[in-house]
């Protein structure tokens, strides 16, 4: 039998302590004897198509195939499904929901990211920029709340009525311009669809950190060169990043790289040493992170016989 997990299912199951947890666990571990693949192509369509496979973790008797098309004039822009499977037979243990699924691990990861590398938090809280006001800053900034405190938020979308609503979610304000949140915050989160640099050195200021999200596959991009090579840049894999991430849209190498996240949990690099430095958190996205949440959301749903259950072998 297999577990169905709808958008709505996930969302009963799926809890930011816990998710942030798993994703902190499969940072740290050990990198898997099977290579994670991201495979992605250009449709006759205005869109992408993109496959993660395999999601696999040390200690996870399972793993997850996914499949996504990504439609920036749609809403949501991303839809797809993630095959849970178990690792004895290959059974279909699940399926479920993956724009839901790849919203939470990449804003919550993010979040973790975000944390670790922009230093302590001021004892009277930080202000926190927004550029891009869809379902992974809203994860983002959630995952955050539960790490550290702001002051203030300021946020920036092109569509200001996204912005506004934002901002009136979380307590904040909204500001006509991308290049305004980075002279206001301290912290600063992007997830757009930019397809050239939507901040540039010059205008950001020492001491900042940067997450950002948007540079997933080749031609997006949302920092410049000069920016990320002023800065400590973290990414989730070099490779990846160099090949379609933000080191690829600048045009740097893979060593460009100062580290992984994943070092900086094993302690084998320090991360930020300085007050005054520039940080930069760079992701494209990994295949085991989606085995992390969906394997949780999985055990929830067992437990708790959320979802419906199908035969798909009558």
């Amino acid at each position: 039998m297999t577990r169905l997990l709808t958008r709505s299912d996930l969302q009963t199951v799926l809890e930011p302590v816990a998710c942030m947890a798993a994703l902190r666990d499969g940072f740290r571990a050990a990198a898997s004897p099977v290579a994670g693949q991201r495979i992605r192509t250009d449709l006759p369509f205005p869109g992408t198509a993109t496959a993660l496979i395999p999601g696999v973790l040390p200690g996870i008797e399972a793993y997850t195939v996914k499949v996504n098309a990504k439609f920036p004039g749609a809403r949501p822009a991303l839809r797809g499904v993630i095959c849970l499977h178990s690792g004895r037979d290959g059974e279909l243990l699940a399926l479920m929901d993956s724009a839901t699924v790849t919203a939470w691990r990449t804003g919550l990861a993010a979040a973790l990211g975000t944390h670790l590398l922009a230093g302590p938090a001021a004892t009277e809280g930080t202000v926190l920029g927004v550029i891009g006001a869809g379902a992974q800053a809203e994860l983002m900034v959630r995952g955050l709340n539960t790490l550290r405190r702001h002051r203030d938020l300021v946020v920036h979308d092109v569509d200001p009525e996204r912005a506004d609503a934002f901002a009136a979610r979380h307590g904040g304000r909204s500001l006509t311009s991308a290049a305004e949140v980075a002279a206001a915050a301290d912290i600063v989160l992007l997830a757009t669809w930019s397809r050239s640099p939507v901040l540039r050195l010059a205008d950001t200021r020492p001491g900042q950190h940067l997450t950002t999200l948007g540079a997933d596959e080749p031609g997006k991009q949302e920092l410049s060169a000069d920016l990320l090579e002023s800065a400590l840049l973290v990414v989730d894999d070099r490779e990846l990043a160099a090949a379609m991430g933000a080191l690829a849209a600048a045009g740097l190498p893979a060593p460009a790289a100062d580290a992984t996240l994943g070092e900086v949990l094993r302690g084998e690099h320090p991360g930020r040493t300085g007050a005054t430095a520039r940080s930069v958190y760079a992701p494209v996205g990994l295949p085991w992170q989606d085995l992390a949440l969906a394997w949780t959301a999985y055990r929830q749903a067992e437990q708790h016989d959320i979802g419906r259950r199908i035969d798909l072998l009558s």
